[in-house]
């Protein structure tokens, strides 16, 4: 039985290209970039090149990029070094990937009040615009990564007008979206390579010039002081090289991935309705779908799922040991029916259609038997 991959939002296979641009960084050149010898500086090049790409292709400045071991080291970064000392008030949406959510429970058990913002049966931020002032910190992700939801980052960031400090996850957006960091007049935002087709280990946070940020660690002088440590050249240029990729490709891969989304959602509800979409059903992440089979517990379906060969999640990965039910649906107010049996499918810009053909099958005989269970 072949294996076919459904759970891009929680790992991207590396890309070829990306891979044989870090290996001779892996193999060959070996100094640390903070060395002052020539293999030192050579490193340093490369690291930098690295960070101009990246840059460039997120429309910021070189020295807004700083690297992190990915978005959960990012997000933190963002939550403790920008919101300072209590008592303050911080706010941030009730769909917040765990990383952002649980440094701010943090913060909240300092002192601070924790304000959130709801929203609507979409996913969609309902803006409260009287609760900003006077906040030292908005959280909003740009994209959700169990509905797909885009949220209006801009439009509030240019609403607030410098009133509070902005962070923003685009973890499940950055290679899917075309973002422009200048654009968004965010404070901060956060990335992760493995995200898109990049190196596992690797993120940043790209925070705004002149935006005070406290670092977390201490014991060196790298990334101006705030993110200190041996810089990992080759995971660096791994990311830059996946992220110029799918930011080149980005209007081909989301045509195709959209095409294999629609085309899973219309096989499900063809050959075994109801199926329900939590979230949007066009304008959200094009490779993201979520959807629920009422009559079904989403437990059992994963386990059956992967039993078949079919690799798909219950909601963020980083929480996906928990049986408990998606904050994020609870939050948008789905049913019960809906709650339970909710499964999180997300497509890969190298899918092939007869996998997502084949999937679909597959699921269909699995809902259909569990359905016909409860029914005896």
């Amino acid at each position: 039985m072949n294996k076919i991959y459904l759970d891009h939002n929680a790992s991207t296979p590396l890309l070829p290209e990306a891979w044989e641009e870090m290996r001779p960084h892996f193999l060959e050149h070996a100094a640390n970039p903070a060395s002052s010898h020539h293999a030192g500086r050579q490193a340093r090049r490369a690291l930098e090149d690295a960070r101009e790409k990246i840059a460039a292709l997120l429309d910021a400045h070189p020295d807004e990029v700083v690297f992190t071991s990915g978005a959960t080291e990012a997000n933190n970064l963002a939550v403790f070094g920008l919101a300072g000392e209590p008592p303050g008030r911080l706010i941030a949406s009730d769909i917040e990937h765990p990383s952002v959510t649980e440094p701010l429970r943090q913060l909240e058990q300092r002192g601070f009040i924790l304000d959130r913002l709801r929203v609507d049966p979409m996913g969609m931020v309902t803006p409260e615009a009287a609760i900003y002032a006077g906040a030292k910190l908005l959280c909003l992700m740009l994209a959700n990564h169990e509905t797909g939801t885009l949220q209006p980052v801009e439009a509030l960031a240019k609403a607030i007008s410098g009133a509070c400090p902005v962070h923003s996850d685009a973890a499940a957006a950055a290679g899917k979206l075309a973002i422009s960091f200048r654009k968004l007049g965010v404070d901060s935002l956060t990335i992760t390579a493995h995200k898109f087709n990049g190196p596992k280990g690797i993120g940043a946070l790209l925070v705004r010039r002149g935006t005070s940020l406290r670092p977390m660690l201490l014991g060196g002088h790298q990334q101006q002081g705030r993110r200190p440590g041996t810089e990992p050249v080759p995971l660096a240029v791994g990311m830059a090289s996946a992220l110029e990729w799918s930011v080149r490709r980005l209007e081909e891969n989301t045509a195709r991935v959209a095409q294999l989304r629609s085309g899973f959602l219309e096989g499900l509800r063809r050959t075994c309705p109801p199926v329900v979409v939590n979230g949007p059903e066009t304008g959200g992440l094009p490779h993201t779908l979520n959807v629920s089979f009422p009559g079904c517990r989403a437990e059992v379906l994963l386990m059956r799922c992967d039993l078949a060969g079919i690799a798909c999640s219950t909601g963020s990965a980083c929480s996906s040991g928990s049986l408990l039910p998606s904050p994020v649906l609870k939050a948008m107010g789905v049913s019960e029916a809906a709650l339970s049996s909710a499964m999180r499918f997300s497509f890969g810009a190298w899918q092939e259609v007869n996998e997502v053909i084949e999937a679909v099958s597959r699921i269909t005989l699995i809902v259909k038997d569990l359905r016909q269970s409860i029914r005896r």
